[in-house]
């Protein structure tokens, strides 16, 4: 990657504006890396587009920094056509300042001394972990209030849900979670272009700490345990309970057994 070809000077008292759009919009993202020239970085797939770049994550999320409209629209219209799941988004304003501190400010806006790819990439690994964690976020709390009636049911009246079809689907939410808040989306790694460019390492703190990304892995974690648990006890009960039932059958049946074979002992 030749930085300094992509690097932007500005003068010292200029502050440029650019739009930030991060959005989540697939389970699983493959790009067509055809026909673009100014491609800066494989994995995660970034190039340049008309002064914009865009940022393609393998988990489903894309960031757009400083990209038009209607090159946004050509963009998205590849993978669009092809996912009909709700789209996550987040949007945001970059604020370039040469003078300045990096980081996000108090007004809502990350500020950047210098428009560079790997500002860029740092940039779209933060946004892009948060909106995938916001989706996972909510799927994990539908799940809750899943769980939260038969949980009542059994604190209440003792009876033993019913449904092992639906609770052995709750697990297998949770697992899947789990796989893609811990697998794909790697919220405690650190970007690639940490290791070429470590001087962004402070600016990539302020945005880690802002976004609470850490805290909100490990939290959505620790909720994907619980979810596993509760469905893995509730169906472990269920499964007991038809055992119990299945033993009564079958002593059942040799006490009809015996009774039929006395008779037939008996009988003159």
């Amino acid at each position: 990657m030749n930085e300094s070809a992509e690097r932007q000077i500005l003068p010292a008292d200029s502050a440029i504006r650019l739009p930030v759009r991060a959005l989540l919009i697939a389970d699983r993202l493959t790009a067509d890396r055809t026909g673009y020239k100014e491609v800066l970085s494989t994995a995660p797939f970034c190039f340049r587009i008309n002064g914009g770049y865009a940022v393609i994550f393998r988990y489903g999320a894309v960031v757009l920094v400083g990209v038009k409209s209607t090159d946004e629209s050509a963009i998205l219209s590849q993978f669009l056509q092809a996912h009909s799941m709700p789209i996550e988004e987040e949007n945001l304003e970059l604020v370039i300042k040469p003078d300045q501190e990096e980081g996000p400010t108090t007004s809502g806006t990350i500020q950047i001394k210098d428009c560079t790819p790997g500002h860029v990439l740092v940039l779209a690994d933060i946004l892009a972990k948060s909106v995938a964690l916001s989706r996972y976020e909510r799927e994990i709390a539908q799940v809750f209030d899943t769980i939260e009636p038969t949980a009542n049911t059994l604190a209440l009246s003792g009876r033993i849900p019913k449904g092992r079809k639906a609770l052995l689907q709750l697990i297998g939410a949770a697992l899947l979670a789990q796989h893609r808040v811990s697998g794909r989306i790697a919220f405690a790694e650190k970007p690639d272009i940490l290791w070429e460019h470590p001087e962004l390492e402070r600016f990539y703190a302020r945005l880690e700490d802002e976004y609470e990304i850490i805290e909100r892995g490990a939290l959505l974690n620790g909720k994907v345990g619980v979810v596993a648990s509760a469905a893995e006890t509730f169906t472990d009960m269920i499964d007991t309970a038809r055992s119990t039932r299945l033993e009564i059958l079958i002593v059942i049946l040799i006490f009809a057994e015996l009774i039929i074979a006395a008779a037939a002992l008996f009988r003159p």
